[in-house]
């Protein structure tokens, strides 16, 4: 396997993942251009944060639909399952939005100032159905995936970009609507579109490859699934999720406890939507080595290219952070008012090496869920949420800086997280490979 090939089957991914992410920065740019920005873009950060940790169970959908849909009896079954998923994901956004349970969640779990808080709830109101949006196009997509066919995946983030930065141009020039309210319709425009096209793409693929009686993929055999056994692999990986995204409440918890909380809580979003950017390479990685790495021959080269990426993802973050590209996005292209985007740059150092440890992190899950060790994946993201939250308690106890607190948490974790999985991904490789370094015996067939 040519690592030319791995790259153009990597690059649609990374485009849809960069595209995806660019999404937050256009919006937040067009509220840091209407009136009381400060506390509308820290609402929307808390919008954004809780209805991604809502739709967190199904994230991983991409993964279990790219690893499990082979045929028309799995593509039914893991269908059932993602609408399942999705209807239960609208109800609870619908009790946080519209019940009692909002004031508990957002005023007193995690404290959010009253003059932040009260700007939340019309936005969870209009992202009700964000969950299911996102759950059913992540199903398409992993067949999509499966079936080498990367580049409608980043076709359809495209479309997602141009309808939710078309709405967010088009309510902004109108200038009627709060920020957050602009910035929320906007985000359903998106991932609306992105599943429509979705399900339009991935049509002619099922007729074809999908249907009743039509021969399988030639692919390395497994046990027959069932929902029993559906749910045991997708479990431990929604698990990973929930956890990966209850970090964003839990730092933003920790953030409204310290020093200057409404600048601290609008200068996060935007970093954190840097961190996401930077972060793309790596987010596209796992579907990458889940649908290529079939055999033993397939081991060598796609090590060499998540190695290439650590790499990369390095320098390329050094020379954001490092040079005048980041005053720049952040005083120029987000708009962002002088006292949050000082506080925003001067932290931005701290994240240094996230970006490389999220690559590394990204190719241990991808090999651990081919392998079905899916479990392993699900203590790592546990280790990292432990660390994060001993990391976050302890930062607010010392009452240290804020954006400090939340980057040593952050980094912290990702090394524990990164520890754990070298180590559980060693143990599953075939005898006589090595995560870094050279075969020393025959290889086996994984």
């Amino acid at each position: 396997m040519r690592q030319r090939y791995i790259f153009w089957f990597w690059f649609p991914l990374f485009a849809s993942w960069w595209l995806m992410t660019a999404e937050g920065p256009l919006i937040s740019a067009a509220i840091n251009r209407l009136p009381n920005e400060v506390i509308m873009l820290a609402a929307m950060g808390i919008i954004t944060s809780l209805s991604i940790t809502i739709e967190s169970p199904i994230i991983n959908l991409l993964a279990t639909s790219t690893a499990l849909v082979r045929d028309h009896e799995s593509y039914v079954l893991v269908r059932r399952f993602t609408l399942h998923w999705c209807l239960a994901l609208t109800v609870i956004a619908v009790l946080v939005a519209y019940t009692p349970l909002f004031n508990l969640i957002v005023y007193r779990l995690l404290d959010v100032p009253e003059e932040i808080a009260q700007w939340v709830r019309p936005g969870m109101k209009i992202m009700v159905f964000w969950s299911a949006a996102i759950g059913w196009r992540r199903f398409l997509q992993g067949i999509m995936i499966r079936h080498k066919q990367t580049r409608k995946v980043a076709y359809g983030t495209a479309i997602r970009l141009v309808a939710s930065g078309g709405t967010v141009l088009l309510l902004a020039l109108w200038g009627k609507l709060p920020g957050v309210v602009l910035g929320s319709f906007s985000l359903m425009a998106g991932v609306t579109a992105e599943a429509v096209y979705a399900t339009l793409a991935a049509r002619p693929l099922i007729r074809d490859k999908l249907a009743p009686h039509t021969a399988p993929t030639a692919l390395p055999p497994r046990s027959p699934l069932t929902y029993r056994s559906l749910y045991s692999f997708h479990l431990p990986l929604a698990a990973t999720s929930v956890l990966i995204l209850l970090m964003q409440p839990m730092v933003t918890s920790s953030l409204s406890r310290l020093d200057q909380p409404t600048m601290t809580l609008a200068a996060w979003p935007i970093v954190f939507q840097i961190m996401l950017m930077a972060r793309a390479a790596a987010m596209a990685l796992p579907e990458v080595i889940i649908a290529l790495h079939e055999d033993s021959l397939t081991f060598e080269p796609l090590r060499r290219f998540s190695l290439t990426l650590v790499i990369a993802t390095t320098l390329l973050m050094a020379a954001f952070v490092l040079s005048p590209l980041a005053g720049w996005y952040l005083f120029r292209v987000q708009d962002m008012a002088p006292q949050v985007g000082d506080l925003a740059q001067s932290s931005l150092i701290w994240f240094l090496f996230f970006p490389a440890l999220a690559v590394i992190t990204s190719w241990m899950r991808g090999l651990l869920i081919q392998s079905s060790h899916t479990r392993y994946v699900n203590v790592g993201m546990m280790i990292n949420i432990a660390i994060t939250a001993i990391s976050l308690l302890v930062g607010v106890i010392q009452q240290w800086p804020g954006l400090l607190t939340a980057a040593l948490a952050l980094n912290l974790a990702s090394i524990g997280e990164v520890a754990y999985l070298l180590w559980r991904t060693q143990h599953t490789l075939p005898i006589g490979y090595t995560l870094f370094g050279t075969r020393h015996s025959q290889p086996v067939n994984s």
